[in-house]
């Protein structure tokens, strides 16, 4: 089983190669990979699949003009729809095997069709699509209790607008949301507005914990920013682009919100390459708790 390693702004990820769908991910493989400890560690699994209805993981029905579709996990196996620095480290994968021919490529994702381009810096930008504000909603975050504003970009966000550093606020706990208002739990951002068009942001994701990064995130901590300062670009009304640079533990992203779609920006990079030691899939197979592995559901392209 061939793997890569790579980052973006921190936010790490483990590239499994599988064309032709022939590897089944499991909820018990990919919280052994993602494990920091015992596995190869990361913040999830991209795995790197045509965009054909045939292969195996739930392809999206609209992937019509894109080759390659990013089966995107959290690292506790569950499957997300869509992850802004993720998929910019799925192009560059791409990009580097010659997969695609670039600079500028769609790839499919459960959240629909993302255009992607690579710049001439190197950096890959990606289109999120128009961010869905969906009104203000609360968080407890270490003990104490934060309002945000709900943006979906494919995936749940609430973004908490903070008057402190970010860094002395309390990630180490699942913040707790309104299971009515996010049924499938949400990534909650703490963002401080730090200067004109720049701000800093932390982020707890769900399925992951605490990351270095999250490139939604960074979308949805700009959005909540613009609405703070009276300019709302991302509601499709025509507003002017309104650029934010985010800095967050990993390194720093561009968003650009335009009232109709929002431009992530940053570094991708691909670490390492290899392939697993086959008794360790064995040992993860027979391990106690993973119980689809035992039954046969641990499926591995050799």
């Amino acid at each position: 089983m061939r793997f890569a390693k790579g980052h973006g702004t921190g936010n790490d990820f483990l590239i499994v190669p599988d064309p032709d769908g022939q590897l089944m991910l499991t909820p018990p493989l990919v919280a052994g990979l993602c494990d920091r400890h015992t596995g190869l560690g990361a913040d999830g699994v991209l795995r790197v699949v045509r965009a054909d209805p045939s292969a195996q993981g739930a392809v999206p029905p609209d992937h019509a003009g894109a080759e390659w579709f990013m089966d995107y996990r959290n690292a506790d196996g569950s499957i997300a729809e869509m992850c802004g620095n993720g998929i910019r480290v799925f192009a560059r994968y791409l990009l580097d095997h010659g997969l695609v021919g670039g600079p500028e490529l769609d790839l499919a994702t459960r959240a629909g069709l993302r255009h992607v381009t690579e710049e001439p810096s190197g950096d890959i930008t990606v289109d999120m699509g128009a961010p869905a504000l969906l009104g203000q909603g609360a968080a407890v975050i270490g003990g104490s209790e934060y309002q945000g504003l709900a943006v979906s970009l494919g995936n749940p966000h609430l973004a908490c607008i903070v008057n402190v550093p970010v860094a002395g606020i309390d990630l180490s706990q699942p913040p707790v949301v309104d299971h009515t208002q996010f049924p499938d739990g949400a990534n909650v951002e703490v963002v401080r507005i730090v200067g004109a068009g720049s701000v800093e942001m932390r982020v707890y994701e769900r399925g992951s914990g605490p990351t270095l990064s999250c490139g939604t995130g960074a979308v949805a901590a700009a959005v909540a920013a613009n609405s703070a300062v009276g300019e709302p670009a991302g509601r499709g009304n025509g507003n002017p682009a309104r650029a934010w640079t985010v800095q967050v533990p990993g390194g720093k992203l561009t968003v650009t919100l335009t009232g109709t779609v929002s431009l992530l920006s940053g570094p991708a990079e691909i670490v390492a390459e290899g392939e697993l030691n086959e008794s360790w899939l064995s040992r993860l197979a027979a391990s106690p708790g993973r119980t689809a592995a035992r039954e046969g559901q641990l499926s591995v392209q050799r």
